[in-house]
């Protein structure tokens, strides 16, 4: 089945194209259409993945050209795929979860009078999202880079009427063409230095020319980190993602979960040996991921928008994967890749399922009482709740966030100080998830329930919780069986294991017991203080200190703010002071100048032979003289 890989990325394309070209369709054909291009597309990545692991092709990866894109100056790029483990578990996330995620957008936006449109829009970040993990060349990733970058800005603004909407959408394509220039710098660098974009030889020849800690080694990681954390809205380029809740719940499920938020780390994951060769970037990685999971856990704590707290959560989960790739730890990201992608789909789309109920309410304050008026979305919330906070054996995210620690121990480029980081992002992870959970679905009613979810959205609820329950088994702690099915499969590609010294197997059991007694203790301290003693986070709001702290979370650490009084009010009055544009005047003048000109001569242009002759006589007469004297 190797030879279907092109339909994988070319299915959801042409579910794009019907729904675009097909003029005005039933709600159930469009319905049809979407679902089915990327539900084919997932079966088939489903049967290439079954062949790869029972009969893996030579050297375990396979590459398939379809035609070549163009040539010049030395550079060729193909439209060429290139399958191997890493991008296999990246094509199952994203077309596994991309078809749950299409499945519930035919019930929840069935009301819409944007439906196909919003189901064309979908298959197309699919397929774009597609194209970057699957291509063999870094300008083929730049074009799925940029595609899902497009889409991410027509679903965050898709209801346009609105003008906050549209705002929230172009400062997501503002914000992130930030990282895409420095990503297309990096290419630049990498193009002239190695003459080649192929990703495959560019490895190979870095890692042959380049010494480790060389300055051009660094310069390339830098530039391709600067990408990185536009997309996957890690620190100071993570203002987007939070202002991103202003498209319809889907597409903040597959942002979040499937796709454009996780093309960063797949980029890092991807050119591995570029930042092995660069010490000084890796750390600038983990430092980068340790600072987002703990600033984004703190912004989190205060929201009162259901979707944004799981905004800042996505962005403090990012900033665990970064921290796993810092350290060297690839295959405890991927992992932690893998089971968020389930369990944040599962809050999103419950989430979704519940403002939808309580007639679009996404306030925390204004819930409450639910748990026994929506028990399907109560229980499949609270499973996603387990995994994200790392409640110890449940959920899956235990086991992908308790590998991330204990690499990030036990790596030569790690350390007390990171491990420190992630184990407090790991107290506070808990406390904001199940304050989440306890305002919302305990306590008094405060919304009515105006409607329930009804089959398809119930089935894939269902079907997420139970991923995310039992997701984590692929990887299971030495002490806990050593199952290493995930880091064995993944190694395939990409060297997967942090070097494990003999007899620590003690310390192993102590990390395990201080992180999860953590997380226990933040769980039963959102319990204290949102159902048993309410009022004392209000009483701490209300205190001067307190109050602007609140402020300082509630408002992101101020970022926006920073780039308003830095950036955009300079910008902005540049633009007014220069809103004749200096530049033009030089145009302008030529035109001037040239007009002028034509009004003079036009004056010479009398209709009297007389005096055409004289002009011409004299003009010959001054040619002649001159010519004499010289």
């Amino acid at each position: 089945m190797l030879e279907l890989l092109w339909l994988i990325p070319a299915l959801p394309f042409a579910g794009f194209l019907v729904l675009v070209l097909a003029g005005n369709l039933p709600r159930a054909a469009a319905a049809v259409v979407g679902c089915a291009s990327v539900g084919l597309s997932m079966l088939v990545a489903l049967g290439i993945c079954i062949q790869f692991v029972n009969s893996p092709p030579p050297g375990d990866a396979f590459t398939q050209s379809i035609w070549n894109w163009f040539e010049t100056a030395g550079l060729s790029a193909g439209v060429a795929f290139h399958l191997d483990a890493l991008s296999m578990v990246m094509v199952m996330v994203i077309t596994g979860v991309g078809f749950l995620i299409h499945l519930y957008s035919t019930e929840y936006m069935e009301d819409d009078p944007g439906f196909q449109r919003f189901f064309a829009y979908l298959n197309l970040f699919v397929g774009a999202m597609l194209v970057l993990v699957l291509a063999d060349n870094l300008v083929l990733l730049l074009l799925g880079w940029e595609g899902v970058g497009l889409c991410s800005y027509l679903l965050i603004g898709f209801w346009y009427r609105d003008s906050a909407n549209g705002r929230a959408a172009r400062k997501a394509f503002v914000v992130t063409r930030v990282g895409d220039t420095a990503l297309l710098l990096g290419l630049f660098l990498l193009f002239a230095e190695l003459g080649t974009l192929h990703i495959q030889d560019l490895l190979g020849r870095a890692s042959e020319q380049w010494e480790p800690g060389s300055g051009v080694a660094l310069a390339a990681a830098l530039l391709l980190l600067g990408g990185a954390v536009g997309k996957s809205a890690q620190l100071p380029l993570q203002t987007w993602l939070p202002d991103a809740m202003a498209g319809p719940t889907p597409v903040s499920a597959l942002i979040h979960a499937a796709t454009m938020v996780t093309a960063g780390v797949y980029l890092i994951a991807r050119t591995n040996a570029l930042f092995e060769l660069a010490p000084a970037a890796m750390l600038t990685v983990a430092i980068v991921g340790a600072v987002t999971l703990l600033a984004a856990g703190f912004a989190a704590l205060v929201q009162s928008d259901i979707k944004r707290v799981l905004a800042y959560s996505t962005i403090s989960q990012l900033g665990y994967m970064f921290l796993a790739l810092g350290v060297g730890a690839w295959s405890a990201a991927l992992f932690h890749f893998m089971t968020h992608a389930l369990f944040k789909a599962l809050l999103f789309l419950a989430a979704g399922a519940l403002i939808l109920s309580l007639h679009h309410e996404q306030n925390l304050f204004r819930m409450g009482g639910l748990r026994k008026k929506l028990p399907v979305i109560f229980w499949t919330f609270l499973i996603g709740s387990i995994s994200l906070a790392a409640l110890p054996l449940i959920g899956s995210g235990f086991y992908s966030k308790e590998k991330i620690l204990w690499d990030v121990w036990i790596s030569p480029h790690g350390g007390p100080a990171l491990w420190a980081a992630g184990m407090a992002g790991a107290a506070i992870t808990a406390l904001y998830t199940f304050r989440m959970v306890f305002l919302a679905f305990f306590g008094e009613l405060r919304t009515d329930v105006s409607h329930r979810p009804r089959g398809r959205v119930a089935f894939v609820l269902i079907v997420l919780a139970v991923l995310s329950t039992i997701g984590g088994g692929v990887e299971l702690p030495h002490t806990f069986g050593h199952v290493t099915f995930f880091s064995d499969f993944v190694g395939t590609a990409i060297e997967t294991q942090v070097a494990l010294p003999p007899g620590l197997d003690a310390v192993l059991w102590a990390l395990l017991a201080m992180a999860s007694l953590l997380v226990v203790l933040g769980t039963l301290a959102a319990w204290y203080l949102y159902v048993k003693a309410p009022g004392i986070p209000e009483r701490l709001a209300s205190s001067p200190a307190g109050s602007a702290l609140h402020r300082l979370w509630f408002s992101g650490w101020g970022f926006d703010r920073v780039y308003e009084a830095l950036i955009v009010i300079p910008f902005r009055t540049a633009a007014r002071i220069n809103r004749r544009d200096a530049i033009d005047f030089i145009y302008l003048a030529t035109a001037g100048l040239t007009r002028a000109l034509h009004v003079v001569l036009s004056e010479t242009q009398t209709g009297r032979l007389r005096w055409y002759a004289l002009v011409l006589t004299t003009g010959t007469l001054a040619l002649i003289l001159i010519a004499f004297i010289r």
